[in-house]
């Protein structure tokens, strides 16, 4: 089948195909292509009665909810975008997403178990919702405030929309969602991708991730603001396969439900399979999987991923960001093991260009070499919302998107991810993977993590690290030093190795990750003080 544009046309081709296959699994409840489409339907209309146009931007602050699917359809055929909201976001996140994504309208639900939205909107700044003219309030149990944020209230209830239609006026060139880039000092940048780029990716990764094979089925696990869970979701969805959904990530609940409903395909961080396998009975707990893929958020994956594999639980490493798009590759099983594991792989869309750059020379640099990853394809971001000057550093005249990442090509087409360009190490010439350093210590008896970052000593760039220990180990530091020495080279060898309780962290929509930038800083300033 030609490749449609857009979501709301991949709808319609599945309505007319397979009306009575299943499309979402929420809960006790299926939800058909005919009814998904029925929904949808209704909720552009509602949308549009409540002053929703072409162009207009609507914020979703919602766990993971069949209406939060139906108001990205519903959004998508009116040509109006979705702005998406972390539901981990406090305050000030929500009122700097609300105040540079102009949005006019904020959908959320004043209570959901332990997230406290309404104690959450009682520390934004009305001035930061200017241009909301409406709130929306799902499945409201209780008479709902007149006005939040200073704004009227409306309630939204999708199990009993009317029966009426609009006009399609969405276009594949349509903005069609904002997502945000991890967040800096300054604010996450909002990420534009039109209905084409979201439509193609989607059902590209479909075809590439064997969404399309008999009998496949997804759990919906990761939160559909981010864009590692939206674009899973939206590839069974273009496969014309079903998506369990989970509001909130659980562990055990996640075991359950894989096999009970046979799921196939998960994705999702190296941590959420952890919890998940510590609930896995048996050799082989999970015996209907065929494609789970992980982003590593922290250290000693390959020992873990190793494990799963042994109980065939099929892990492969993964590549993605919000300007790209998540699942933009996936490693293959014909590789070797510890090969298959990293992050990478091959790209969903063949016709993708990616080159690496040394990024002293600005030299192309051919297989095998690690430098910057550049990409170009026709599904990549079309800039940053009114930041053009930002969109510019990244994207050059080629049309290729400079990522911020270390990585290298392999011989058969795939690349591999190693690291963010910050987090990689310039040491006596060399460009270092702190990975590298980090496994050397973790092989150690007594170190249970390692971090590694570079540190200037004497006008040098060096390298130290931190390290947790195991439960009731005392670490040395020499003792530490001498023993990697023994298989790293002298340059590679840590200047400094101090042992903490543990290492700063920030939550993301999909876990947590560690913050180098906050260890470099910890690192500058020991190093300042034995000085």
């Amino acid at each position: 089948m030609q490749l449609l544009n857009t979501l709301p046309g991949v709808l319609a081709h599945h309505v007319a195909t397979r009306p009575h296959d299943v499309a979402f699994i929420d809960g006790d409840e299926t939800v058909t292509f005919e009814q998904f489409s029925q929904l949808c339907s209704r909720t552009a209309a509602w949308l549009a009665a409540q002053g929703v146009e072409p162009g207009d931007r609507v914020a979703v602050w919602l766990v993971n909810r069949i209406e939060w699917l139906a108001l990205y359809i519903g959004l998508s055929h009116i040509g109006a975008t979705l702005v998406t909201v972390n539901t981990r976001y406090r305050s000030h996140e929500l009122e700097y997403i609300l105040e540079r994504s102009r949005a006019s309208m904020l959908v959320l639900e004043l209570n959901f178990r332990k997230i406290d939205f309404a104690g959450v909107l009682a520390g934004v700044d009305s001035q930061a919702a200017k241009t909301v003219r409406r709130v929306v309030v799902l499945n409201p149990e209780a008479p709902i405030p007149q006005k939040i944020l200073g704004k009227p209230t409306v309630a939204f209830r999708l199990a009993s929309l009317p029966s009426h239609s609009v006009p399609v006026t969405g276009t594949a060139d349509s903005l069609n969602i904002l997502f945000t880039t991890s967040g800096t000092t300054s604010g996450p940048k909002l990420v534009m991708h039109s209905q084409r780029t979201v439509a193609l990716h989607s059902q590209r990764v479909a075809q590439a991730y064997g969404f399309e094979q008999p009998g496949a089925c997804l759990l919906a696990s990761l939160p559909f603001c981010g864009v590692f869970g939206f674009n899973a979701v939206f590839a069974a969805f273009a496969a014309g396969k079903p998506s369990v959904i989970m509001d909130t990530f659980d562990g055990p609940e996640a075991a359950r439900l894989i096999n009970q409903h046979g799921i196939t395909h998960l994705f999702g961080s190296d941590e959420m399979f952890r919890r998940i396998l510590d609930y896995g009975v048996g050799d082989t707990p999970f015996p209907s999987a065929r494609v789970f893929g992980f982003a590593s958020f922290h250290p000693r994956m390959e020992e873990f991923g190793r494990e799963a594999w042994r109980r065939g639980v099929p892990l492969y490493g993964l590549y993605g960001s919000s300007e790209v798009q998540a699942l933009f590759s996936i490693s293959r099983e014909s590789t070797a093991m510890g090969e298959r594991l990293k992050g990478g792989g091959l790209p969903a869309n063949s016709a993708a260009q990616i080159r690496i750059r040394d990024i002293e020379t600005g030299k192309i640099l051919p297989v095998g070499q690690s430098g910057a990853i550049e990409i170009k394809s026709d599904t990549n971001f079309t800039g940053y919302l009114d930041n053009p000057d930002e969109t510019r550093k990244v994207i050059d005249a080629d049309g290729f998107f400079h990522t911020g990442d270390i990585g290298y090509l392999r011989e058969d087409g795939s690349f591999v991810y190693v690291a963010r360009q910050g987090d990689a190490i310039r040491l006596s010439g060399y460009l270092v993977s702190p990975t590298e350093i980090e496994d050397a210590l973790k092989a150690q008896h007594g170190v249970a993590n390692a971090q590694v970052v570079s540190v200037e000593v004497d006008g040098q760039v060096r390298c130290a690290a931190f390290v947790i220990a195991e439960h009731g180990e005392v670490l040395q530091e020499a003792a530490l030093k001498a023993a990697v020495a023994a298989t790293l080279a002298p340059f590679k060898v840590p200047v400094r190795i101090w042992s903490v309780a543990e290492f700063p962290v920030t939550q993301s929509s999909n876990g947590s990750k560690i913050q180098r930038g906050k260890l470099r800083e910890m690192a500058a300033q020991r190093i300042k003080e034995t000085v």
